[in-house]
This record gives C-alpha cells, structure tokens and sequence, in this order.
C-alpha cells in the first residue's frame, strides 16, 4: 500500500506540475497577444497620423498667392522699351551663367551685363533672336 500511496502521489505531483506549467504558457501566450495588440494599436495610431499629416499637406499645397501682373519700362529720347524684353534678351545672352548683374544705359541704348566676371555689352532695342 505504501507504494500505491507514493505513486499516486508521485502523479499528482506530476499533474500539478503540468498544470503549473499550462498556466505559465497561457499568460505568456496571453501576454505575447497583449504585446501584438499593442504593437497593432501603435501602428494604426501612425497611420492616423500620417494620413492625417498628409492631408493637412494637401490643403497647404493647393492655397498659392497670386501676384500681381508688374510691367516696367523704360523711356528715354522718344523710345520705349520693357524691362521684361530686355530680360528676355539677356537670358539668350547669358546662357548657362548661375548669376549675373545688368546695368541699363539708355543714353547709349545699351545693357551691359556682368556674368561669372565677364563683362558683355547688348543692344538694348534692336537684339536678334
């Protein structure tokens, strides 16, 4: 009988271990699911912001402020001529130059431009294209 008493109390043990254990694994199986519950809120909480980041993107983009149209010209002995022409001209003259400064003189009917150190001179009126 002493034996039936440590067998019996040998596989209580056992079944008491095995319960244990089963309880461990479901809180860490109930704790793995927290953490990937969690792990999906933050996401959903990002793309909430990005979606609304983007939006708010979108509404700045498409408010633009218009200026107003500007003309310029110059007059001087019974001539006429627009700065945005002259503009034009210099353009085709300065090809590929980053920065350059223009200097008007109407009395010669001149523009000398200044590019990259170089100094040319244009015909304010007449200018091929």
């Amino acid at each position: 009988m002493a034996t039936t008493k440590k067998t019996t109390a040998k596989a209580e043990t056992k079944t008491a271990a095995k319960k244990t254990e089963t309880k461990a694994a479901a809180k860490k199986t109930a704790a793995k699911t927290e953490t990937k519950a969690a792990a999906t809120k933050k996401a959903a909480a990002k793309t909430e912001t990005k979606a609304a980041a983007t939006k708010t993107a979108a509404k700045k983009t498409t408010t633009k402020k218009v200026e107003p149209k500007f003309d310029l010209y110059i007059q001087y002995a019974g001539a006429t001529v627009s700065v945005n022409d002259i503009e034009k001209n210099v353009k085709k003259v300065v090809k590929g130059k980053k920065a350059y400064t223009v200097y008007v003189k109407p009395e010669e009917s001149k523009a000398y431009i200044v590019a990259d150190g170089e100094t040319t001179g244009m015909d304010v009126f007449f200018v091929a294209d």
